[in-house]
């Protein structure tokens, strides 16, 4: 991954205020972008006439719907698992495609917004569970941690997702109970390039609904290194405009401002769809099991 690129454009991205009225009353930023499909993805922000935080997310221009990659692998993470000298797509890379979008500088930067970047994963044949997640669809991840860390998790042997065993057993080592809410399970879903998948069991598709879009937290050492949306790029292209509420932990490990809402927007005149986590709020740290 060529992660000095990517941040290159980070750094150098454009600033745009905007108004929703006649006065400014927030400003959007602008970060960096990938070419996905016919069209592309990029990250943004937006703060309030306060510099408080009010949304940042992805946006998905006109066309990047359309046009798809089809294959199983981008190819960007293998890791010759069997030792046998061979590359299998299937058993030695991850499956999917990925696009890293660091999220605008003005707020990367920031000490109080824990997130930093964000991963896009496109996967064209879904993934596991069988009958619940394997179509189509998008993850898109907010990142807290390092990028270099999370890139660091190779795949191996280990877990649903297969990753390197003594990895994996970090992966899934226990949140203390106050830093997530009590509905997200670990399921062994711990994937290289990632971290563990922490799940909302109680969501509609594990209670006989289709899925269309689902929450996720990501752990790793017993920490919460990520938040993310999921959803089927059917459901986008319904042209969807709304949020939910993120289900909170009781406590976070690191101070700053989270979001309580996921939301899913489509802009008619801009032609493009935005996912994103919005309506922050400030939160102290507080230590584990507190």
């Amino acid at each position: 991954m060529r992660i000095s690129k990517w941040l290159g454009v980070a750094v150098a991205a454009i600033v745009l205020g905007g108004c929703t009225t006649g006065s400014k009353t927030e400003t959007r930023f602008e970060g960096a972008a990938a070419k996905l499909g016919n069209g592309t993805v990029s990250s943004y922000g937006l703060v309030d006439a306060n510099n408080v935080p009010m949304a940042i997310g992805i946006t998905f221009l006109a066309g990047t719907l359309d046009a798809l990659p089809t294959e199983p692998s981008d190819l960007h993470h293998c890791f010759d698992a069997n030792g046998d000298g061979k590359q299998d797509i299937l058993t030695d890379c991850i499956l999917g495609h990925e696009k890293v979008i660091p999220l605008p500088s003005e707020l990367a930067r920031r000490a109080d917004l824990p997130f930093k970047w964000a991963l896009l994963n496109w996967n064209p044949n879904g993934h596991i569970p069988p009958g619940v997640y394997d179509v189509p669809h998008f993850d898109v991840h907010f990142y807290i941690e390092p990028i270099e860390n999370i890139f660091a998790l190779q795949r191996g042997t280990c877990g649903e997702e297969f990753l390197r065993c003594d990895q994996f057993a970090i992966a899934t080592k226990p949140l203390p109970s106050n830093y997530i809410h009590p509905d997200f399970k670990s399921v062994g879903a711990a994937s290289p390039a990632m971290g563990d998948h922490l799940i909302d069991l109680t969501g509609g598709e594990f209670n006989g609904q289709p899925f269309t879009r689902s929450w996720i937290y990501g752990a790793y050492d017993g920490k919460i290194i990520f938040y993310e949306e999921m959803l089927t790029r059917e459901y986008l292209l319904s042209q969807p405009d709304n949020c939910s509420s993120i289900k909170q932990p009781a406590a976070v490990a690191i101070a700053g401002y989270y979001p309580t809402q996921s939301c899913v927007h489509y802009d008619a005149n801009r032609k493009e769809h935005t996912v994103s986590i919005e309506q922050f709020e400030h939160r102290e740290a507080s230590p584990p099991g507190s």
